[in-house]
């Protein structure tokens, strides 16, 4: 009983000492919470009737939540009692070492600040980097998060975005399709050429400016081949492509222009 008497005293010490500290802490918690959660709906709100990219707005709301969660954090830890300077000379000293650990990841962060200041390409673009092309999803702190023409999702880190080449289709607004056609020698090739650029004239999505252009490309083994040039939207660029060589085939056979097979020659030893 004496034992017992003993535990409950030092329980009730430990409530009164510590009890308003613990209470205090959670309410901070719980109102701290609160108050983020609705200064990041505002910065939100705010940003949505601004110009600022759709990138960039994410990118900073991220920074900001993460900033206010860590500011809360030690708030509520010197709430506890606990020394601050203290925690932030161990938080600093596990922030080198964690630092040193993931080199590429800062890397990668310092990535996504470089593109969200320079902006090569924003969300929707389409782009080819890095091996991948693909139209822009979302870009996060650490990484960019592209969707391929065969639906599939590619995650590329912003170090190396930031880093490597970046061809944006997008931010001319108009793409160039290069397809090659061949005819036979016998051919006439001013004939050839008002064929192939009605073709490309009558397709809705391939833009008058620029003109389509067809040209004679070059002088082949078995063919006359023709550079056939439409220009269209990044988003038609598919459909122009896969439209002109089917509307080409189509177009000579009902002009009777011939389009040469391959052809092969076999040499015979006489033994």
């Amino acid at each position: 009983m004496e034992q017992a008497e003993v535990w409950f005293e030092k329980g009730v010490e430990f409530v009164v000492e510590y009890g308003p500290k613990v209470l205090g802490a959670i309410l901070i918690y719980i109102i701290g919470s609160w108050i983020i959660k609705s200064m990041l709906k505002g910065v939100r709100k705010m940003m949505a009737k601004g110009t600022y990219d759709e990138s960039l707005q994410r990118f900073l709301v991220n920074m900001l939540a993460w900033a206010l969660k860590a500011l809360l954090v030690i708030i509520v830890i010197s709430t506890l009692g606990v020394n601050v300077t203290t925690f932030a000379a161990i938080i600093g000293a596990a922030g080198l070492a964690v630092g040193l650990a993931l080199q590429g990841s800062l890397a990668n962060f310092a990535g996504g600040v470089l593109i969200m200041i320079f902006k090569p390409y924003r969300i929707g673009d389409l782009i080819e980097a890095q091996g991948v092309l693909g139209s822009v999803k979302e870009i996060e702190i650490f990484t960019t998060k592209l969707i391929t023409p065969q639906n599939k999702l590619a995650i590329v880190p912003n170090g190396a975005m930031a880093n490597g080449n970046i061809v944006n289709y997008t931010t001319e607004g108009k793409m160039r399709v290069d397809t090659v056609v061949g005819v036979g020698y016998d051919e006439d090739i001013k004939k050839t050429k008002e064929v192939l650029l009605d073709v490309l004239t009558s397709n809705p999505k391939v833009l008058k400016d620029p003109a389509p252009s067809v040209n004679v490309s070059e002088l082949g083994d078995s063919s006359v081949n023709f550079a056939v040039r439409p220009f269209c939207k990044p988003e038609d660029y598919w459909d122009v492509y896969f439209g002109t060589i089917e509307g080409c085939k189509l177009a000579l056979d009902k002009a009777g222009i011939e389009i040469p097979y391959p052809h092969q020659v076999e040499i015979q030893k006489k033994g």
